[in-house]
């Protein structure tokens, strides 16, 4: 396994609701997006860490527009 820093995504809940969040290498936040419930919190975090798996770093900044 690899030590390099790579993106990530987690899901939390604050007072506004509950959001995802797309982490940098250097672990900032590089996206956020917002939802109304967990579930698409989740599934929303789901589908990225999908992305982070099959698609190349530069192509997954192209399609978040990181």
């Amino acid at each position: 396994m690899s030590d390099t820093p790579r993106y990530g995504v987690r899901v939390e809940r604050d007072d506004e609701g509950w959001r995802a969040v797309i982490t940098g290498p250097d672990g900032k936040e590089a996206l956020e997006r917002r939802f109304e419930g967990e579930e698409e919190a989740r599934l929303y975090a789901s589908t990225v860490e999908q992305h982070l798996g099959w698609l190349s770093e530069a192509r997954f900044r192209q399609y978040y527009r990181l």
